[in-house]
């Protein structure tokens, strides 16, 4: 009798035709949830493949990650051979993920209408930058430009400085995010008797579901919110500080009873006990004393210090982690953010997929493959080609 535990989406099957971050975060999502995913790329490969820390064979570390438990198969959608076998795939999946410009897949036959009548379950999300419809939707949309468009950019870095991103893709996967969860909710209703139906993601639409007040508060008041540092615009006090060892924490002392602690342990009782700051209303308006007054205290001790003095006032602080940081802290071994795999003979530590589920928990089977690794399987086993079918598609430069 098996011991491994079930996981979720088990018997789903996911056509993956995306390329880069936003498409395959969400089939890495699902994947890692017990899904089959299949990902069709261009004979090449996935350009992601290639990109930042390269491996000896010339293959990312990221792709190690991104591509795990996916079954790789090549097919050159611009040659029609090439398209009839993914529609083929496509027809048997229960989800199709794409990340294509709108109207890519159209030109292609391989559109959600054209599923319509042959595979009316069928739920196809598709990603972009400004999504499917809108007079902006032909438009190419990468993370960095559609952050700016959706807000992040404009409340991140300092006032009067130019806006910062922050050193990742961030928009990109947000919008696998935001796909998986919607592939999620329709896969539910079809349970509940409903049918197929497409998933509309846009990449700067899943920034702008992160803007908390920033809308409402325009609308009420006018008011537009900007950056603010390393603070957050009307929350006093959570900042970062500079210790004497050249370290930074994060101190947010924001709650009544939990300032009154912090400026206690911070040698400042006469802050801690001062009825205007009392209140956030109150602390607001005092906000650059307070930060003067943390600042001098952290500036003269090291950061540790820092830190086990606010532990046992019970104020929520805490360092600013690096990937080293990360991977030796026993906190992060002990909740298991880490799994290794094995590439060529040698081991590599990937990070774990939330969120964490306790009694249908998600793994990682097997690191991202190489190029066309699962073509026989699928094409052949699956697909049913013959020997001489499937060496003619490799001669037509179908496959690759």
């Amino acid at each position: 009798m098996s011991t491994t535990p079930r996981q979720p989406l088990a018997g789903i099957r996911v056509i993956e035709l995306g390329q880069l971050l936003a498409g395959p975060f969400t089939g890495t999502l699902l994947g890692y949830f017990g899904a089959e995913v299949i990902k069709i790329e261009p004979p090449g490969g996935d350009p992601i493949r290639g990109w930042r820390q390269l491996d000896d064979t010339g293959t990312s570390w990221w792709w190690r990650s991104l591509g795990r438990n996916k079954k790789c198969v090549t097919l050159d959608l611009k040659q029609p051979q090439g398209v009839a076998l993914a529609r083929q795939l496509m027809e048997g999946a229960d989800v199709v993920i794409e990340n294509f410009r709108p109207g890519t897949l159209e030109n292609w036959g391989l559109g959600p209408d054209d599923f319509r009548e042959t595979a009316p379950q069928l739920i196809y999300a598709r990603i972009s930058g400004y999504g499917q419809t809108g007079p902006w939707a032909h438009k190419p949309g990468y993370a960095s430009v559609c952050e700016g468009v959706g807000g992040f950019r404009h409340v991140n870095g300092f006032p009067g400085g130019r806006p910062v991103r922050p050193n990742l893709s961030m928009g990109d996967t947000l919008a696998g995010i935001h796909a998986a969860l919607g592939i999620l909710l329709a896969l539910f209703e079809r349970e509940r008797g409903g049918t197929g139906q497409v998933v509309d993601i846009a990449l700067f639409e899943s920034v702008f579901n992160l803007l908390e007040a920033v809308i409402p508060e325009f609308d009420a008041t006018g008011l537009v919110r900007g950056p603010s540092g390393s603070t957050v615009t009307g929350i006093v006090p959570t900042n970062t500080y500079q210790c004497s060892d050249g370290r930074y924490v994060i101190i947010g002392g924001n709650g009544d009873s939990i300032f009154k602690r912090l400026m206690q342990a911070a040698g400042r009782p006469d802050m801690a006990d001062d009825a205007r700051l009392a209140s956030n209303a109150g602390r607001v308006e005092h906000e650059a004393d307070i930060d003067a007054a943390l600042t001098d205290w952290c500036a003269g001790l090291p950061s540790e210090q820092v830190l086990a003095i606010l532990e046992d006032a019970r104020v929520p602080a805490g360092p600013i982690y690096s990937a080293a940081d990360m991977v030796a802290d026993p906190h992060f071994q002990a909740r298991g953010l880490f799994e290794q795999v094995e590439i060529n003979g040698k081991p590599l530590k990937i990070p774990a997929i939330l969120p964490r589920l306790t009694g249908t928990p998600g793994r990682t089977q097997w690191p991202g493959p190489e190029v066309g690794a699962h073509n026989e399987d699928i094409l052949k086993r699956e697909l049913g080609l013959s020997d001489e079918e499937y060496a003619a598609l490799q001669q037509q430069g179908v496959l690759g």
